[in-house]
């Protein structure tokens, strides 16, 4: 009897929240990949805008409310919402899992999606009929310590889960200019220096990266948007073939290289 292939994994750059509105060339990229996974049944996400004490937490709410954790954007990005369901079971599921791997680990039945889930998923199953449930990043995970989260997620992709790790391939707010007539070299350096080593699936070197990276601590002044790639590097499998999904750069500083990992048909 044939079985259903594997749910990808995908490390999306989500940039910032104005993704939503304008989602360049990343935003269908992503529409293409949805609409290309008929075998995809929920979507677990790992936002880098969800770190928590002490441990692990796991979202189990039925309908999880669209959280807009951000401030000083125009209305209209208030007004989105994303009203996917949740799925307690699978959350549930994946909270036995971590635990077995040794990560303490909570349910919470009353958080929402932060905008590192929706926004991406906005363009991705822009139906919001696929259901989704989050889990947390340790406030202290090192690179090694998310490889492993991504290990321990990793068999539910056997039963239909998209395991998306939501960060942002360079994450230098502090040079952030709207108005942005070109990248910054580093920027495109950081991100090639990178792409290199995940084609090759060099771990160790990745989880190097501040030492070895070309300017990786201008790429990532602090590591929270870069953990989430160590996540998926710990979900993807040697049978996977990656995808570079965009290599655009926004307002100047940026990346959106994003990566998906899936089984060949």
């Amino acid at each position: 009897m044939l079985t259903a292939p594997k749910a990808p994994v995908l490390f999306v750059s989500h940039g910032a929240p104005m993704f939503a509105l304008e989602p360049g060339t990343l935003g269908a990229q992503l529409g293409k990949v949805g609409r290309s996974l008929a075998n995809v049944k929920t979507v677990l996400v790992v936002s880098a805008h969800w770190f928590t004490p002490g441990g692990v937490k796991v979202t189990t709410s039925q309908h999880p409310e669209t959280i807009h954790d951000f401030s000083g954007f125009p209305a209209s990005l208030y007004r989105l919402q994303y009203p996917a369901k949740g799925q307690p079971s699978m959350a549930q599921d994946a909270a036995r899992r971590l635990a077995q791997a040794g990560f303490p680990v909570e349910q919470d039945a009353h958080r929402g999606l932060d905008h590192g889930a929706w926004v991406p998923l906005y363009h991705l199953f822009p139906e919001a009929d696929i259901p989704v449930f989050q889990v947390s990043m340790p406030a202290t995970l090192t690179p090694a310590e998310g490889v492993a989260l991504g290990k321990a997620l990793s068999p539910l992709r056997d039963q239909g889960v998209l395991i998306l790790a939501s960060g942002s391939m360079t994450h230098n707010l502090r040079e952030f200019r709207q108005q942005a007539d070109g990248a910054e070299p580093y920027v495109r350096e950081f991100a090639e220096w990178i792409r290199a080593r995940v084609a090759g699936n060099l771990v160790e070197d990745l989880l190097a990266y501040r030492t070895h990276a070309p300017s990786a601590e201008r790429a990532h002044p602090t590591p929270d948007h870069f953990l989430p790639l160590f996540v998926a590097m710990g979900a993807r499998d040697d049978a996977d073939t990656l995808q570079v999904l965009d290599d655009s750069v926004t307002y100047g500083v940026l990346s959106m290289e994003s990566y998906m990992w899936a089984h060949s048909s």
